[in-house]
């Protein structure tokens, strides 16, 4: 067995071994969007740590531990924070929990995750469904041998949003009365925030939104064969020709602030499936 799906097979005997919960879906909670996780009925709480193979995030807003349960009446597996490129991991362990997920027997993943804003009609607060991605990593997680038994070699990414979950979602805000965007979720590698230039880059080739996180753990997970909803929640503006220093204390806090409505879309969004 090639050494991917060995720690693969590791991982979820250890998973096992603390609960029988087979999950249907998982999701990934992002920067200030970890309260979902107090709606679960909880299983199994599992620190990364304890987890053989599993990346263990150094942010301190990251509470980095899995979640097995119910949220209105489906199974689900849920990261409570994840980890990041800037980091220090590569592509391959940041995306290595989403494989876990799959092998678990979680068919769709629905990806959070914060973000700032180029597109002007766009607010603080305001919940984005991901439509597509521009990957501007320079890295992608599949580069290397590919384990046919994992996914093919050459996945398409026409779709890697799900239409089907998107149109559900827009169904859902529209009769909770949540405000929602519709958008493409740049992905650059940080820490450092992007100069008034490569905003109006970003803007010029398409995006609406740049975040540090998402996209390869997407990729990996349409490799998988999943299914994925993405949501992205705006925290700050970055008009190129009006930009104001950031202040990350109040953009995690916005972050929070916009949670209970992320939460009630994913909810009604997983009820719904």
């Amino acid at each position: 067995m090639p050494e991917l799906r060995e720690q693969i097979a590791e991982s979820v005997t250890f998973v096992r071994s603390q609960t029988g919960t087979e999950p249907e879906i998982g999701i990934i909670l992002g920067t200030g969007l970890g309260a979902l996780a107090d709606d679960v009925e909880k299983e199994a709480v599992i620190p990364y740590k304890e987890i053989p193979h599993f990346p263990t995030s150094t942010l301190s807003f990251h509470a980095g531990q899995l979640i097995l349960g119910t949220l209105n009446g489906k199974r689900l597996v849920a990261m409570e924070g994840r980890s990041h490129h800037y980091e220090g991991y590569t592509l391959k362990q940041i995306t290595f929990p989403v494989r876990v997920m799959k092998a678990l027997g979680a068919q769709t993943l629905i990806v959070s995750t914060a973000c700032g804003a180029m597109n002007p009609q766009f607010q603080p607060g305001d919940i984005m469904i991901i439509t597509d991605h521009i990957n501007l990593f320079g890295d992608n997680p599949l580069i290397g041998p590919n384990d046919d038994e994992l996914g093919p070699r050459f996945p398409d990414m026409c779709e890697a949003y799900s239409r089907e979950l998107i149109a559900l979602t827009e169904q859902v805000a529209l009769a909770e009365r949540i405000r929602v965007q519709r958008g493409i979720y740049a992905a650059m590698t940080g820490p450092s925030l992007e100069t008034a230039a490569e905003y109006r880059f970003l803007r010029i080739i398409g995006a609406d939104v740049v975040g540090m996180s998402a996209v390869s753990e997407v990729i990996v997970a349409v490799h998988s064969g999943m299914k994925v909803l993405g949501l992205a929640v705006v925290t700050d503006i970055c008009l190129p020709d009006h930009l104001e220093k950031a202040d990350i204390e109040g953009i995690i806090r916005t972050a929070e602030e916009a949670e209970p409505k992320l939460t009630t879309i994913i909810r009604q969004v997983v009820e719904r499936m």
